[in-house]
Formats: C-alpha cells, sequence, structure tokens
C-alpha cells in the first residue's frame, strides 16, 4: 500500500521536469543535487515505480511518471489555492503556453497586449518551439498548452482545432513577378530562394521545386521567419511562408500546384484541465485575437 506523499517529494518531481534535470532542480528547490535526488528516490521507494529514464544528458518520464506528473499538477495547485484563501493573497495565476515557432510573431504580441489590458492579473509564460517539441513538453507537464498545428492521425491529446491557412509566396514587392496573383513553381529557375530553418513543409517545398528543374542559390538560411521576411523586402531572395505572415513591402502571390494546408488550434496536456483551460480569460482571449488576425 502507497504511504503518504510528502509535498515536498512533489515538488521536487515537478522541478525535474519543468527545469529538465536534476541539478537546475536542485537549485530551483534551494537544495543541494544529492538531496534532491535522495528525496526522488525516496518518492520511487514510496510508489514502487522508477520515475524518469535518467542519462547523462537529459531526464526523460517513465509511463509511471507521466500518470504521477497529471496528479501532481493538480495537487500542487490545490496546495497553492489553500495557501491563497488561507493568507488572503489576491490570486494569481500563470497559463503556460507554447507556441509553434512558425506561428507569426504579430499574432502573439497582439494576444498578450489584448490579455495585460482585459486580464492583468492574468500571467501567461510563452514557450517557443517545434512541433515535436511542444508535444513532448506537453507530454512531460512542461506546458499546459500548445498553440500549434494539429495532427488527426495524433489522439493523444485533446485538441481544440481553431482555423486553417494555406501557404504562398513571399517577395518584395518590387520583384519583377510581384504584380502576378499565382506564380508557377518553373518559372523560379532563376531566382535566389530564403530557407526557413523552422518550415513545417521543408522537405515538400524542396521536392515541389525539384520537380520543377528548380536548382536555386540559397544566400540565406534562417530560423526567424522575421528575419525571412525582412531579408525577403530587401531584394535578397523569395521564400514560400504560411498565408499568415505579412509585412509592408512584401506580396504574397499564390504558388501554382501547390495544395498544402495546415490547420492550426490548441493541444492541452494531460495534466490539465481541458474544459476550464479553454474556457479561461487566456485562452478566450487568445481565440478572440487570432479570430480577428485578417483585421491585423
Amino acid at each position: 500500500m502507497v504511504s503518504m506523499i510528502d509535498r515536498y517529494l512533489l515538488r521536487y518531481f515537478l522541478a525535474v521536469i519543468d527545469q529538465g534535470n536534476f541539478s537546475r532542480a536542485a537549485v530551483h528547490c534551494n537544495v543541494s543535487q544529492p538531496t534532491l535526488s535522495a528525496g526522488i528516490a525516496k518518492l520511487e521507494a514510496s510508489l514502487g515505480s522508477q520515475l524518469f529514464h535518467r542519462t547523462n544528458r537529459r531526464v526523460e518520464l517513465t509511463e509511471a511518471g507521466v500518470a504521477l506528473a497529471r496528479h501532481a499538477r493538480r495537487i500542487e495547485a490545490e496546495f497553492l489555492a489553500v495557501e491563497r484563501d488561507i493568507q488572503g493573497n489576491r490570486h494569481i495565476s500563470t497559463l503556460r503556453l507554447g507556441v509553434l515557432a512558425t506561428i507569426p510573431g504579430e499574432w502573439i504580441g497582439n494576444f498578450v497586449a489584448r490579455l495585460r489590458a482585459t486580464e492583468p492579473d492574468q500571467r501567461v509564460e510563452l514557450v517557443e518551439g517545434r512541433e515535436r517539441d511542444l508535444v513532448e513538453r506537453l507530454m512531460r507537464g512542461r506546458i499546459d498548452v500548445a498553440l500549434t498545428i494539429l495532427r488527426k492521425d495524433d489522439g493523444r491529446l485533446r485538441q481544440e482545432a481553431l482555423f486553417s491557412e494555406g501557404y504562398a509566396l513571399a517577395m518584395a514587392a518590387n520583384h519583377p513577378l510581384a504584380q502576378e496573383a499565382c506564380i508557377d513553381g518553373a518559372d523560379l529557375a532563376d531566382q535566389p530562394m530564403i530557407v526557413r530553418r523552422h518550415c513545417e513543409l521543408l522537405s515538400e517545398t524542396s521536392r515541389y521545386f525539384t520537380a520543377r528543374g528548380v536548382r536555386p542559390f540559397f544566400p540565406a538560411r534562417t530560423t526567424s521567419d522575421d528575419r525571412a521576411l525582412q531579408l525577403v523586402r530587401a531584394g535578397l531572395g523569395v521564400t514560400v511562408m504560411p498565408d499568415g505572415f505579412r509585412m509592408a513591402g512584401v506580396v504574397r502571390p499564390q504558388l501554382l500546384d501547390f495544395p498544402f494546408v495546415r490547420e492550426i488550434g490548441l493541444m492541452v496536456a494531460p495534466h490539465g484541465d481541458a474544459s476550464a483551460l479553454l474556457s479561461g480569460a487566456a485562452l478566450r482571449t487568445l481565440i478572440e485575437t487570432l479570430e480577428a488576425r485578417d483585421d491585423m
């Protein structure tokens, strides 16, 4: 039979998840690493299950660890709620929101501005990452919700679809082809191209142009979509981007026979109360901001 679990052990456990390793977790908890390691070992012994796979570089949750993380988050939240009620402190909640790296920064900036104006007591911790990184953080309990691409074949997490968007070219407004509404990829054979390293369609885009005999010069490769737009506007090259990216001096003609679409929505971590999160002030504000994205 499992004995009562001390709160400090759960806090050690959650710190390892949030900080990524034992040494940073120990600093976060203001204890020595041997003390924290001994606490985790005590927790594992009381539960009769290993909670982490330990390697030299990182720690990963076991299946038992994932299950405990869901309960530990709720238990810690209840402890904090009781402390606030007893001490009479004003409630300030924090939403840990993962954001896909290829979501336009303007959308997120407008969301934060709107949230600060309407819900000043709602804190948000923004964590940027690639699609796979965000799913991993959700599964490990390191973020609560992610604004990301939804995949129909991924049923591990609660999903809330928001909108779909396609992809188009981005080129300088003074480019010779800038007045065309739709451009055949073959017509870009002599055009330099900016590589967006975080693009989720990088392989598909490469195959599209290769099939049309286009093997361009790549004057820049970047993980920053804002930088990619700046370089496009400066005339360094063209690129392919989701429809939501806009910048003065950059036009967005369609690419002929490039039918790809991405579905954007919210994914909720296993430890989270999906209904409560989706109806909360922060995500309501995010959804309202994204609904108005065409007016930005």
